[in-house]
């Protein structure tokens, strides 16, 4: 398992002046106009979708969605507990004649609870805020209120997230056993070594929706869950932050619990690099998403690129929201 990184110099005693110049350097406000709710995915157009559809030849389908149950990894961390599933209507009721049904009719009805960041997920431009500034510089509290997002709601991307997905496996390419070590920070540098290596269908374009994966879940599979909500993990770079942006992405997920690479790369910081992503750069984010049998196909055909559908449950007003990401080959 690779246990070291190489990232470029940061002062890890001020992360105050480098989050406030990565957010300058990379700020989009006002690129799509003052009223802008949809950010990058403002990348992500027509025509992108209809050429992404082409990627399709075999039909290959991979779920790229963790289970919604009780063994999922929340510990209660900030109140973010597993799914509680719950059976309102049973077979039980059913053969019991107590549903109250005519000429023999009987059903089944459940019901879920949920954080809506539990478990695979899309993070929300109202997710994060930048010193009580939301995406496009607006004022957070005008914002998000106790009522929800009635500006930025993850409903205002319920019909666009469907594009050209590409995967950059840089657990396989960086490692010896295909896991990155928790701790490690992926850097540009590591992104492009990785494109590189997979060839010409890995080559990242405008409006991409890109996925990363670092091999953690996998290693979680084998041992348990243990810290993988909120504990040490490989992540990208605070210093990706340039590339982000540059590389005009509609959206970028990977196998972990916080995207970035934890402990964060400063002395005093909690995820600095959403603090440049969200509010700044108005990027996507998504955390969680299972990319382990859709890499190995990967791996397999060397192809890595593939029409992705990964639509957020358009809970309105969320601030974030579940997603079952489907890729297809």
């Amino acid at each position: 398992m690779t246990s070291e990184s190489t990232t470029t110099a940061l002062d890890r005693t001020d992360p105050e002046r480098e989050i406030a110049a990565a957010a300058k350097r990379n700020r989009n406000w006002g690129r799509w106009g003052s009223d802008d709710v949809r950010g990058t995915m403002n990348y992500l157009t027509d025509d992108l979708r209809a050429a992404a559809a082409g990627l399709v030849r075999s039909g290959a389908s991979f779920s790229l969605s963790q289970s919604f149950d009780m063994d999922g990894p929340q510990k209660g961390w900030r109140r973010r507990t597993n799914p509680i599933h719950t059976m309102l209507d049973t077979g039980t009721d059913a053969a019991a004649g107590i549903q109250g049904f005519p000429h023999g009719l009987g059903g089944a009805d459940d019901v879920v609870s949920m954080p809506l960041q539990c478990s695979t997920q899309w993070d929300g431009l109202g997710h994060i805020f930048d010193h009580g500034v939301a995406w496009n510089g607006r004022p957070a509290q005008e914002v998000v209120t106790s009522l929800g997002d009635h500006v930025t709601g993850i409903e205002t991307v319920a019909n666009g997230i469907a594009g050209r997905g590409v995967l950059l496996d840089v657990g396989r390419h960086l490692s010896t056993d295909g896991e990155l070590a928790d701790g490690f920070a992926i850097t540009t540098e590591h992104l492009l070594r990785t494109i590189d290596a997979q060839g010409a269908s890995s080559a990242v374009r405008r409006g991409d929706l890109i996925l990363v994966r670092t091999g953690q879940l996998t290693r979680a599979r084998r041992h348990g869950w243990g810290d993988y909500a909120g504990g040490p993990a490989p992540g990208l770079s605070f210093t990706t932050a340039d590339w982000l942006h540059d590389s005009e992405i509609a959206a970028i997920a990977t196998d972990t619990w916080g995207f970035e690479v934890r402990p964060n790369e400063f002395d005093v910081a909690f995820q600095p690099l959403h603090q440049v992503a969200i509010p700044n750069i108005g990027l996507f984010l998504g955390e969680m998403w299972d990319l382990d049998a859709l890499a190995e196909d990967c791996a397999h055909d060397g192809i890595y690129e593939f029409f992705l559908t990964a639509s957020p449950i358009p809970v309105t007003g969320a601030v974030g929201a579940p997603v079952n990401p489907i890729a297809v080959k």
